[in-house]
């Protein structure tokens, strides 16, 4: 009998461990709240946030990543543009990234508001510059309140949408 109670408690200790070590190192569900990364993501979508890649590799242009808002409690889920040691600058709602135009094309319309990004910004070796891809729905990087962000603050990259079901699949 006491065996048995002993591999019992054994197995719930076991499952603990292994969720909390997964929950804060592993993966992550998020909820996406917005149309700020439209047409890529949307409104209630649920993702799987791997946070455990950034570890062993740098963050690349395009991967789309969740990160805290300082001034507040809210986690913003964004598109990273500007890579570090890069100088990002938005003209007539085009990105520039040292001075050579960004070809992209999941953008859901023309950027309006350049913002911080009307004059060149040079990021430091731990910053990055992001956008939504709905660029004119956003609060991104060119917003002084999110600015460029500092990889410590990167919680992961959006890995998989698990809901709706219409929708799974690994995230682009």
């Amino acid at each position: 009998m006491k065996k048995e109670i002993f591999h019992l408690l054994f197995y719930v200790v076991l499952v603990f461990l292994t969720t909390f070590v997964i929950i804060n190192y592993v993966g992550q569900r998020t909820v996406v709240q917005g149309q700020s990364m439209e047409n890529t993501l949307f409104d209630q979508d649920n993702l799987i946030i791997d946070k455990l890649s950034y570890h062993f590799i740098a963050p690349k242009r395009f991967d789309i990543i969740v990160f805290p808002i300082i001034t507040s409690k809210k986690f913003y889920i964004k598109r990273i543009i500007g890579l570090p040691g890069e100088t990002v600058q938005i003209i007539d709602g085009n990105i520039y990234i040292n001075s050579e135009l960004l070809e992209e094309d999941y953008g859901k319309e023309i950027m309006k508001y350049a913002g911080t990004a009307s004059v060149p910004i040079a990021l430091n070796e731990d910053e990055y510059f992001v956008l939504g891809d709905n660029r004119n729905h956003s609060s991104d990087s060119r917003d002084p309140d999110v600015g460029v962000i500092n990889k410590d603050r990167i919680i992961g990259k959006a890995w998989v949408r698990i809901w709706p079901l219409k929708r799974f699949g690994f995230v682009k």
